[in-house]
């Protein structure tokens, strides 16, 4: 075969992905990251863009944060902007399940293109230093004695740590639809008003709180996991006598239309990625426990968290 023609048929093979990864150019991917800086979905997003760039399968990672409701913004953006673009990434997660099950946004998770679940993370509740609480205990009189009176402060409306507020009313006897929750686009936000004493509660995966409650500015008083969080001497809200338990996890999603091939080389990516230096040392910095997921079992895993948060969410009052 002549040198020319070699060449054209090398490009004609990568172009309909049936190439092997190594054989690719390594891509310049686009990631969209549906919050604002400082919470869990960036930190999520920029660890995984290191760890692509460190498996040298990604040239180069640019980022796009678009936060509000519960990412159904930037997931507008991303189906909107991105179609058949195999180089684009979106951050996703249970939060963004459940704004779209209260916010019913006019667009689709189902749009996009399933790529992986990365990680699972449990919430944790804190006071402010000076609260003038001191456990889930007195806050649970409070809202037992005046439900409006605590703020819950956390993600969009239909995060996991507003789920779990909800709940937490139902099982201690108050209405869920008297939780005073204030919603924050982004982990930054939610971080200054509860450091700023602006809200009774905060919420939010613990890795976002950690250093704050390592330094006394935050004090964690109940955690959503069924067991204690492994080295933190935190209680879990089924220790005290509060039978609610919520896990939250994040994943990435690929662009409308692209082609199956190029889902499968993008999730190889991905998976390749989660190999990295730098994705293990992510995992252990922010306290996140691997999870994950692709191809077809994590399409159904999808569509049944789906419809388990929509079943939760009706049950406490939020649908």
């Amino acid at each position: 075969m002549r040198r020319d023609e070699f060449l054209k048929s090398l490009a004609a093979l990568a172009a309909a992905g049936a190439l092997p990864l190594s054989a690719h150019a390594a891509a310049n991917l686009k990631m969209m990251i549906p919050a604002n800086p400082g919470g869990g979905w960036d930190t999520t997003g920029r660890a995984l863009g290191k760890a692509l760039q460190e498996a040298k399968v990604a040239d180069s990672v640019s980022y796009d944060n678009k936060g509000g409701a519960a990412g159904a913004l930037g997931l507008a953006q991303f189906v909107n902007s991105s179609k058949g673009d195999p180089n684009a990434l979106m951050v996703m997660g249970a939060v963004m399940l459940g704004g779209i099950i209260t916010g019913k946004p006019p667009v689709n998770l189902s749009q996009a293109t399933p790529i992986a679940r990365l990680i699972s993370e449990y919430n944790v509740y804190v006071l402010p230093a000076n609260s003038q609480f001191k456990t889930m205990a007195d806050v649970v009189a409070q809202l037992k004695k005046d439900p409006g009176s605590v703020k819950w402060g956390g993600g969009s409306r239909g995060s996991t740590e507003h789920i779990a507020a909800c709940m937490l009313a139902r099982e201690v006897g108050v209405d869920p639809a008297k939780i005073n929750y204030v919603a924050f686009r982004g982990g930054g936000e939610a971080t200054a008003a509860i450091l700023g004493g602006n809200v009774t509660v905060g919420g939010s995966g613990y890795s976002e709180f950690a250093e704050y409650i390592k330094a006394g500015k935050m004090k964690a008083i109940a955690v959503t996991s069924p067991t204690r969080l492994k080295g933190i001497a935190v209680p879990t809200l089924k220790e005290q006598g509060i039978n609610v338990e919520l896990g939250n996890w994040r994943g990435v999603y690929g662009a409308p239309g692209i082609t199956d091939a190029q889902r499968k080389a993008l999730t190889d990516m991905v998976l390749a990625a989660l190999k990295t230096k730098a994705w293990q040392e992510a995992l252990v910095k922010n306290d996140w426990t691997p999870a994950v997921m692709s191809g077809p079992a994590f399409d159904k895993f999808v569509d049944d968290e789906f419809a388990m948060l929509r079943a939760t969410m009706v049950k406490a009052g939020m649908v």
